[in-house]
């Protein structure tokens, strides 16, 4: 089995950095600097106490991977750019496995649209990609916690196969057959991405908006009859595994959100995280005032090319209690 790696940012860097180690093929699909970052210099993963250079094979589209009927997809990219790079893979690879290693729950609705074979993976681990060619995970030795299922449910053999790979990798993986209660449990986890990324992670009132947000999504979530893993539950699971060091001189700025504006992409992943919420809330009735406000909010300063940190969370809690959303 070889993995095309969709993505070679901090997750996918992470996950095909770690499978090449363990002796699994793998492909990387990237652009830009990261690319040619990989192509001339190869991939940099720094973990607690070591780095090191892999030299993996990069590519720049599905397109220009020589395809095999061994492979899976790992679609390790931000929701954003997932319908058109599932259309070049369909295009490529028609029958190809997907498995969606991405926030929310929105992607693995893509590539069901797209692909017969779909699995979600939840995916734990702390790590960022700021600079072409590196990547840095933050927790050992378990770098991170990879659960992974068949969309939209039940038993399935690659599930259990792919679980034991990454379990040879060093990540703590089993497959579930219920993986999308998980990813929604996630997704709440998530809701606090925007906030982070537009006050900061220093901001003394952040724990009260992410708090504020996820509540919201809990009432949507429960509205919507979903199910989803109880906030211990996902405790414990992460328990042991994800512990949080230090790693060389490398800082843990932010998440995911945080990064994407640090980097001036352009765009982020909120409209298929708070955006999620504040759909079912449109749906079932439920205010989502905190988090329509967020998604506004973050979505502007990408577009303004802004860099995160630079708003209130007192302020973007008082503006979401005014406002008309607060009393749908």
């Amino acid at each position: 089995m070889r993995y095309v790696m969709i993505g070679a940012g901090a997750v996918g860097g992470t996950i095909g950095g770690r499978l090449h180690e363990a002796g699994r093929d793998v492909v990387l699909v990237a652009r830009g600097a990261h690319l040619q970052a990989l192509r001339t210099r190869g991939l940099q993963l720094d973990e607690p106490g070591r780095s090191r250079v892999l030299r993996i094979p990069a590519t720049a589209t599905p397109g220009e991977v020589d395809w095999s009927p061994d492979d899976v997809v790992v679609m390790a990219t931000k929701t954003q750019a997932s319908a058109d790079l599932l259309d070049a893979v369909a295009d490529a690879a028609p029958d190809v496995p997907v498995v969606c290693a991405q926030n929310g729950v929105a992607n693995e609705r893509m590539a069901a649209a797209r692909f017969a074979h779909v699995l979600g993976i939840c995916v734990i681990i702390p790590c960022e990609h700021l600079e072409p060619g590196l990547v840095v995970t933050f927790s050992g030795p378990v770098p991170g916690v990879l659960d992974i299922g068949r969309y939209p449910g039940g038993p399935d053999e690659l599930a259990t196969a792919i679980a034991a790979d990454l379990t040879a990798a060093g990540f703590s993986s089993r497959a579930d057959p219920a993986i999308m209660r998980w990813k929604y449990g996630k997704l709440l986890v998530n809701l606090g991405n925007a906030a982070e990324a537009a006050c900061g992670p220093d901001d003394p009132d952040l724990r009260e908006l992410s708090a504020a947000a996820r509540a919201e999504g809990r009432e949507c979530l429960a509205a919507a009859g979903i199910d989803v893993v109880p906030a211990p539950e996902e405790k414990q699971r992460r328990a042991g595994f994800v512990v949080r060091r230090a790693v060389g001189p490398h800082v843990r700025h932010g998440g995911s959100t945080w990064q994407s504006l640090q980097r001036g992409t352009g765009s982020v992943e909120a409209a298929h995280l708070n955006g999620e919420i504040v759909a079912l809330g449109r749906r079932h009735g439920v205010a989502t005032p905190v988090n329509a406000l967020l998604l506004a909010v973050v979505e502007e300063m990408a577009r303004a090319g802004e860099a995160p940190g630079g708003r209130n969370a007192a302020e973007l809690i008082a503006q979401a209690t005014r406002s008309p959303a607060s009393r749908t």
